[in-house]
């Protein structure tokens, strides 16, 4: 089989799907047409169960936060996370009374991705289509975004939902001895870039010569050779206090193994928004309208091969 006969194959395949399913929606629109007493109450009870789902106060939005991970891996923070995503938290988790009465569910991660690969998050990989080995979408090592689910009417609880979600993950053994390690090595990181600071800022202050051959009499009695000049690091000296401001900064927020770099938002649109919900029990009402009739168009045919004849 050639490229050609491939192509023949798969439109042959495309145009036996498109048949089969257009001769599924004439068989529907004719049952709708024959049971339409029977097609049109299961509509409007659908479209009833519609508005009850997205009524005001039912609305369920996805909360979204970013976390900094300060010494934990991706590998500990998920092995901590699991219990969130299939509800068996221990009795004294701080965030378990919220997961077992639904007030809070659907917990899940998402990878934040740095194309530039300069440190800084460039955007959320909510579709889950950026790769680990993919070097132009580089997958942040640090930082995660946090994503849980919540009413409407319950968004007066978020901060306390929140404080209990930190406390849980900042509680975990592991991630602890990590945090412990990773501090020791950046107070360390932040010593030495002050100690840096100090040598370059001393060397300013050193006097260098040039041309020393000339002497220059002064009236005071002594003679300076050549011109005394001072040396500046300005370059080195910028570079310096970029890493020493990046070392306070990152040991001011490392107050913990796991912290948000913004509090919990809710997205803009609901899951359950009403036209969403309108269209899609439209949907599922018209589907379980015609089955009905054509359960009811067969019943003959049913009763017949249930008797057995």
């Amino acid at each position: 089989m050639n490229f050609f006969d491939l192509c023949v194959v798969i439109g042959q395949a495309i145009g036996r799907g498109c048949k089969a399913v257009w001769s599924l929606l004439r068989c529907m629109i004719r049952r709708t047409y024959r049971y339409w007493w029977i097609v049109v109450p299961v509509l409007v009870v659908s479209l009833a169960a519609a508005l009850y789902i997205s009524r005001p106060e039912n609305l369920c939005y996805k909360m979204n936060a970013v976390a900094h991970l300060n010494g934990p891996t991706i590998q500990q923070f998920e092995q901590a996370y699991a219990p969130l995503r299939t509800g068996l938290l221990p009795d004294d988790a701080a965030i378990a009374p919220f997961v077992w009465t639904r007030t809070v569910k659907r917990f899940d991660t998402y990878r934040v991705v740095d194309c530039l690969d300069d440190g800084y998050a460039d955007y959320i990989d909510f579709k889950r289509k950026s790769k680990p080995f993919d070097t132009l979408n580089v997958q942040m090592q640090d930082r995660l975004c946090l994503q849980f689910r919540m009413k409407k009417r319950d968004m007066h609880a978020l901060p306390q939902i929140e404080q209990a979600l930190l406390d849980y993950l900042n509680s975990n053994a592991p991630m602890q001895k990590s945090y412990a390690a990773y501090m020791t090595n950046l107070q360390d990181e932040v010593a030495f870039n002050h100690r840096q600071a100090l040598k370059l800022d001393s060397l300013t202050s050193a006097y260098y010569f040039y041309n020393a051959s000339e002497s220059m009499p002064s009236t005071t009695g002594v003679n300076f050779y050549g011109d005394r000049r001072i040396r500046l690091f300005l370059d080195e000296i910028y570079e310096q206090q970029e890493h020493l401001q990046q070392g306070d900064y990152k040991a001011q927020l490392a107050t913990a193994p796991v912290t948000l770099e913004n509090h919990f938002a809710a997205a803009p649109n609901p899951v359950n928004g009403r036209n969403k919900m309108l269209i899609l029990f439209l949907i599922l009402g018209w589907i379980a309208g015609c089955m009905l009739a054509e359960l009811i168009d067969k019943r003959q045919t049913i009763r017949a091969w249930l008797r057995g004849e």
